[in-house]
């Protein structure tokens, strides 16, 4: 019974790590493809969830509520572009500025209310499971979810691969270079921003339409589940070149990432510990490449220097001949 209880907790999990998955391929175009610090993702996902959650609750259709939640997130996108390249304003500071001033934005969005229940409302997965009466619902979100990702996954390939989508991954590259070649790098940084956001905004609003309800506090903590999905992802696929294997590894790496928090959840850990989880994700997976060119660099050494032995490291070596010296010796030189 628990194993089964376990494989129905996993299932829940692998439909919503597609749908977070939509957030994953935004940060990835800010934070791998622009090199851009981009904080904005904690406020325009919200901005999606409350735009969709809001016009659904008004009797919109749930699926054209999506489009106007991207619009909603492309907009977010743009205004810290905006502060970045015009006013320039740093862009973790302009990230910043926007999500704090998001949070008022949201709670206008969706009338003074901080949260917005979807009850007694068709949403995007009840519709689907409608149309396939066969599937259970979490089958329905997982369709909804795989059908949605695909089609961005192979829209960021097209894209990336046509002269403009060129021109944004050589400003993340060497804007230096682009800007010489007569580029307007202003214009990249704020077209990728606006790209990336739009893609939050969607699986915002996804993911509200999900669990029923939209809330003015559903994007706290979102950049740092988009950072830990990018680094699983690229862990699990990150050697395969080529660039469609690596959006795909974004979707991987937000499934596995749901994964390990059902599976930790199931087994005890408090639903207020999840940030936390989150935190340690990241920071054990940032560290995995540092600590893996360590473990290299220390192979190396030994290998120069035979079986048994180990070649000194340069900072150290330079300490003892720095110890050898006479304090005095630089003013007895004087």
């Amino acid at each position: 019974m628990e194993l089964m209880n376990l494989l129905g907790a996993v299932h829940g999990a692998v439909a919503q790590g597609v749908l977070w998955g939509i957030m994953t391929l935004g940060v990835y175009i800010t934070f791998r493809i622009l090199d851009f610090p981009d904080l904005t993702v904690d406020g325009s996902f919200a901005t999606g969830g409350a735009i969709s959650a809001i016009l659904t609750e008004s009797g919109m259709n749930p699926f054209l509520t999506l489009i106007f939640s991207l619009l909603g997130g492309m907009f977010c996108g743009f205004i810290t572009g905006f502060l970045n390249t015009k006013m320039k304003i740093p862009g973790i500071l302009a990230g910043i500025l926007t999500m704090t001033a998001l949070y008022s934005i949201n709670l206008r969005v969706m009338q003074d209310r901080a949260n917005v229940p979807l009850l007694g409302v068709d949403t995007v997965d009840l519709q689907v499971g409608n149309w396939f009466p066969m599937l259970s619902r979490y089958n329905a979100q997982l369709v909804l979810g795989g059908v949605i990702a695909v089609a961005m996954i192979f829209f960021l390939y097209w894209f990336f691969g046509t002269e403009l989508g060129s021109a944004i991954r050589a400003t993340g590259n060497n804007p230096h270079m682009v800007r010489s070649l007569g580029v307007n790098t202003d214009t990249m940084v704020i077209l990728a921003l606006v790209l990336s956001n739009g893609l939050v905004g969607l699986s915002g609003a996804l993911v509200a339409q999900v669990q029923g309800f939209g809330d003015v506090s559903m994007g706290i903590g979102t950049i740092v589940i988009g950072l830990a999905s990018v680094i699983i992802g690229e862990v699990l696929l990150g050697r395969i070149m080529g660039f469609l294997p690596r959006l795909i590894a974004m979707i991987a790496g937000s499934v596995v990432y749901r994964i390990i928090i059902a599976v930790v959840l199931f087994y005890g850990l408090k639903s207020q510990d999840m940030k936390l989880l989150s935190s340690i994700v990241v920071a054990l997976a940032l560290f995995t490449p540092t600590m893996s060119r360590m473990f290299q660099d220390s192979m190396a050494r030994r290998a120069a220097n035979g079986p048994g032995k180990m070649v000194p490291d340069k900072a150290f070596e330079d300490a003892i001949d720095d110890s050898d010296k006479d304090p005095d010796e630089p003013n007895q030189q004087g």
